[in-house]
């Protein structure tokens, strides 16, 4: 396990060109535990310009068509089951921004992404956001994960959301480069799993080469390895957000990698 400190001078400016960010969630738990990853995401805003909003891609918020939150006041949802009662009593209470879903929704017309007000915070959001702006004081949105989409659908609408970025808004994806829990190892001392390993190494040097071709899954000799590393993909998605609104020339910079439960891969990464 290791945390790679992104070395740029803090700005205290909000509205300056925000880079994008991938980071694993993992398990709930991570909201009630101290450590290394949740040590790490303490310190990430400090090495961050502060954003203005943040708008957060999350595995957990999965719709038919394209959805935007549009909430004042979004509510946080605790969407999963027998963990601990401490861990639903935790609130995330950020307002949202009307106006910065408006946007999304004009920026998107391509996709036909629509306002939503069932929705709220859920953990791939908070579980995160709680260790990095604790106070929740900068407005939070989500956007949901089209099901009808195929990769170069997800990439084309992260693409369109760039022009956010000059806003000061923070594009957050948060699911994990591996993530089956069919094969977790319930044992927070588990040696990771070769597969997990090797497909966790894969995507990163794609993402260094900027390969679109593994990226996106093409590669059929890899075949195999996708399918232990996502039985379903929703906890990969988010990261074709942040990867899709970079540009050509930005290179990614790897902040912390390891392993929880054998086999979560908690890769976080930043663009720009």
């Amino acid at each position: 396990m290791s945390t790679i400190i992104y070395n740029s001078e803090r700005k205290s400016k909000s509205l300056v060109r925000m880079p994008t960010l991938f980071a694993g969630h993992g398990s709930p738990m991570n909201a009630l535990e101290n450590n290394s990853f949740t040590k790490f995401l303490t310190t990430l805003p400090m090495n961050l310009p502060k954003p203005s909003a943040i708008l957060s891609i999350s595995a957990h918020w999965e719709t038919r068509g394209s959805k935007i939150l549009k909430l004042e006041h979004p509510k946080t949802i605790h969407d999963f089951g027998g963990f601990p009662e401490a861990l639903y009593k935790i609130q995330y209470p950020a307002k949202g921004s009307l106006e910065i879903a408006d946007q999304v929704i004009d920026l998107a017309r391509l996709h036909q992404v629509e306002a939503d007000a069932s929705w709220g915070l859920d953990h791939g959001t908070w579980t995160l956001l709680k260790y990095m702006y604790p106070q929740a004081d900068i407005p939070v949105l989500q956007l949901s994960l089209n099901q009808n989409m195929n990769f170069e659908d997800h990439l084309g609408l992260a693409s369109d959301l760039k022009p956010l970025r000059d806003q000061g808004v923070l594009i957050l994806g948060s699911g994990n480069i591996t993530h089956n829990l069919r094969r977790v190892v319930w044992d927070e001392s588990a040696t990771p799993l070769d597969w997990a390993l090797e497909f966790d190494e894969l995507i990163k040097k794609a993402l260094l080469e900027r390969n679109k071709s593994v990226l996106l899954g093409k590669e059929a000799k890899y075949k195999s390895l996708w399918s232990l590393a996502h039985p379903s993909l929703e906890h990969y998605l988010p990261l074709l957000y942040a990867f899709g609104a970079s540009d050509e020339k930005e290179q990614v910079k790897f902040l912390h990698e390891g392993m929880q439960l054998g086999s979560l891969s908690m890769r976080t990464m930043i663009f720009g």
